[in-house]
């Protein structure tokens, strides 16, 4: 079996499982606890990807693979799948949604660290509302593009972004995203229903 390191709580391991589901291939990984974190090291990660970052697989011939844009690409090759266009304007525009997603999950992640991992003494307010900003911005172009979007996980670009607004509900329900983008809500109402990406919502 491949062997995945991962947590619950991560949006780009999220976006892996979502794809193993659509695949058919989430029964031919093993799920291998983890405690990621930004200071305290977990070196089981390690063995796997020496930064220490999950999403990180082994493959059954023992090959380690990340990060999540790397694991997601290989599982679709994997089953011959169809979630990575492989040519044309639809392969750059799927791979530049997937771009936009994680650079918004990236930029949520680090607002909250400012806030969870460094000691209140050293905390920086701008800091944080620089990040939430590059948020916002990520979430008016999703709003400016997702009338053109498909209503079911058949593409990573869309992975990414339901993923990456999955993370805003779970760590960041006071930003009310919904409120100012309309669209986008109404849309990822139908997409988060789907059982691959309702089977991987984020918990503690």
């Amino acid at each position: 079996m491949m062997q995945l390191f991962y947590a619950s709580t991560s949006a780009y391991v999220r976006k892996v499982l979502v794809c193993a589901q659509v695949l058919g291939v989430d029964e031919a990984i093993e799920r291998l606890d983890s405690a990621a974190h930004p200071i305290e090291r977990d070196e089981r990660i390690a063995a796997f990807n020496p930064l220490a970052k999950v999403p990180a697989l082994r493959t059954e011939s023992g090959l380690c693979l990340y990060d999540s844009r790397v694991i997601c690409e290989y599982l679709n090759t994997l089953s011959q799948g169809p979630l990575f266009p492989t040519s044309g304007e639809a392969r750059w525009t799927s791979l530049t949604r997937q771009a936009l997603a994680d650079g918004l999950i990236d930029a949520a992640l680090l607002a909250r660290y400012e806030f969870s991992a460094r000691p209140l003494e050293k905390q920086w307010q701008e800091w944080a509302d620089a990040q939430l900003k590059k948020v916002s911005a990520a979430l008016a172009e999703i709003e400016r593009q997702v009338s053109g979007f498909s209503r079911h996980p058949d593409d990573i670009g869309l992975i990414a972004i339901g993923c990456a607004l999955g993370y805003l509900d779970f760590r960041f329900a006071e930003l009310d995203w919904r409120a100012r983008h309309p669209l986008t809500a109404a849309w990822f109402a139908m997409f988060d229903a789907h059982p691959a990406m309702a089977a991987t919502r984020p918990h503690v």
